[in-house]
């Protein structure tokens, strides 16, 4: 009867192996749970990150910052926390799926901002309806009906409405719509029934999603030992602290 055994990995081979490894997702040279300092640095980066692209997106559209306002800032804190990862030496991989939750983090966050400054100095007034257009069927607006308006004076608003604006509507129609007392964001519909918690739920997902991608990344950035000039390593931390 003939045993199969299985062929040893060469040492080189296996030493790619690892490096590869470590390269992707991080070394993770720790035995057992993590420390505690490092989860806690994960979580500071990943919290002062989102902070970041949330907070200058609503500063921006609170002070009517176009820069900040649509985005940019936010995209720029994304690069710097790249940026910060690849300093501690994480794991590619896991610096891509960051970058990528931020972006979409700062991509939702406009919107967003432009609907905490209404909620918090929004002006409710009447328009009326001068035309109605899109729909299912349409090609833009995705699938929306947006609504033309008019103020009190006649004067038409810049801005197409679709919030409110529905099959039913028709020219003539009046329909609610909340402004910004300074001017500084674009008017929108207000929908019977909508609450404020729908966009602040999805940008928090986002947020929480980008947070828990930093911890991981930052945890298996871990290293017992760095390479020096001589020709021994030393540790890069007291493994008993």
């Amino acid at each position: 009867m003939h045993m199969h055994r299985r062929r040893p990995v060469p040492p080189l081979e296996a030493r790619l192996s690892a490096h590869l490894r470590s390269t992707v997702w991080g070394p993770a040279e720790f035995i057992g749970l993590p420390p505690r300092w490092l989860v806690a640095e994960g979580l500071l980066a990943g919290c002062v990150g989102a902070g970041a692209i949330v907070g200058s997106t609503v500063a921006g559209a609170w002070y009517g910052l176009p820069g900040l306002a649509d985005g940019e800032g936010g995209l720029v804190s994304v690069a710097a926390l790249a940026l910060y990862l690849c300093m501690v030496r994480a794991g590619r991989a896991l610096i891509g799926i960051v970058a990528v939750l931020g972006v979409c983090l700062a991509l939702q966050a406009p919107q967003t901002a432009v609907g905490l400054v209404l909620a918090e100095r929004g002006q409710v007034e009447s328009v009326v309806v001068t035309s109605v257009e899109g729909g299912p069927g349409s090609v833009s607006g995705h699938g929306r009906y947006l609504c033309s308006v008019a103020d009190s004076d006649g004067v038409p608003l810049r801005v197409r409405i679709w919030r409110g604006c529905g099959q039913a509507t028709r020219p003539g129609d009046t329909l609610a719509v909340v402004y910004d007392s300074k001017g500084r964001v674009p008017p929108r519909g207000v929908e019977g029934g909508a609450s404020g918690s729908g966009p602040l739920r999805d940008l928090g997902g986002w947020a929480t999603a980008l947070v828990a991608a930093c911890v991981v990344a930052v945890v298996r950035s871990y290293r017992l030992y760095r390479p020096t000039a001589g020709p021994q390593a030393r540790p890069a931390c007291d493994p008993g602290s």
